[in-house]
């Protein structure tokens, strides 16, 4: 019996692998990571930072596909299991009324998040700058892109799976027109998808792992303890930038303020596929599956900006790992 509640639906077949004998770890990595190469494509340098969602008994979702000539797009992709894939070989190809908004430079690290008839995307647009794309889906074959989010510098988009207070949900990260030093997490809000607003600091930068910039995850999981977010952290070592992953616990009604959050990493790039890579030492989670049955979590997440693995937890065993070792 599940300690915790989830909100959610059931997904039988999500992919899943018990945690190994003697494992200590909160998290645990998927034993044939990395689960989808970077040439799983002709043409792709890298496939990594992208998201997934369950789909019609199965699995699809939105792919970062960095190509050979290094531009970054996102592709669909839809899988049996969750594990094998097929990406589309093309770039998504968005349906947008305004030219202005649909003539964009890149698209990469995507979200996808189910809001009550449809699949939303969120991306890091390049729009004059950084910022924040949004578009929907009924099928992953046809996307309708809308309006922005927000101005430039923006990153890591990423929507809440209900409204909130009858109010659609984000989190974002401004940011700036570089590879930022710093970032915090906001909360914004729209009536319609289109206006943003109410904006709501939630979370800067802590100590250690966490001590250079933080940004929103996959999409927040609805518990009986409030979203439960997972989250990446950057230090600033004396050899570049290290990417790790957090979690922490969101008020249900005031997702702003933050009830739990953890001072040690729940992951960190220790294998040779997310340590050596484009860019080494990255664990970068862009999606969740959730299994609102049995609490059982399998995480998404690009690896040394290169390829994309799998991680596993349960909702119960991090939901008390943050209680245990919040800041």
């Amino acid at each position: 019996m599940a300690k915790y509640q989830v909100s959610g639906q059931s997904i039988p077949n999500i992919p899943w692998e018990a945690k190994p004998e003697g494992c200590k770890d909160v998290v645990w990595r998927y034993s044939k990571n990395p689960v989808i190469p970077r040439d799983l494509l002709p043409m792709s340098n890298s496939i990594f930072n992208s998201a997934v969602v369950p789909f019609n008994g199965e699995f699809a979702g939105v792919f970062r596909c960095d190509d050979k000539c290094r531009k970054m797009l996102i592709h669909a992709g839809r899988s049996k299991d969750g594990i094998d894939w097929n990406i589309d070989e093309e770039p998504i190809k968005f349906i947008c009324d305004d030219k202005e908004i649909g003539k964009f430079i890149y698209a990469y690290d995507p979200r996808v998040c189910w809001i009550e008839d449809r699949y939303y995307v969120t991306w890091c647009n390049g729009y004059h700058g950084p910022t924040i794309g949004v578009a929907y889906t009924y099928d992953f074959k046809k996307f309708y892109q809308r309006e922005n989010a927000f101005l430039p510098y923006n990153r890591n988009g990423v929507m809440f799976p209900r409204k909130i207070n009858g109010k659609f949900a984000m989190l974002s990260r401004p940011s700036d027109t570089g590879h930022t030093a710093f970032g915090d997490i906001f909360y914004s809000e729209s009536p319609d998808m289109t206006y943003w607003g109410k904006h709501r600091h939630v979370m800067s930068k802590g100590e250690g792992w966490q001590s250079t910039k933080i940004g929103a995850g996959p999409v927040p999981i609805e518990t009986s303890e409030g979203w439960l977010l997972i989250y990446h952290g950057v230090l600033t070592s004396c050899n570049g930038y290290v990417y790790s992953a957090g979690a922490a616990i969101l008020d249900i009604n005031e997702p702003w303020k933050v009830l739990y959050r953890s001072r040690p990493y729940i992951i960190s790039p220790q294998t040779i596929y997310e340590c050596a890579g484009d860019v080494p030492n990255v664990v970068f989670p862009c999606a969740a599956l959730v299994d609102a049955d049995t609490g059982r979590i399998a995480i998404y997440y690009g690896a040394a900006d290169t390829v994309t693995g799998i991680a596993f937890a349960y909702v119960d065993e991090l939901i008390d790992y943050l209680k245990k070792y919040s800041m």
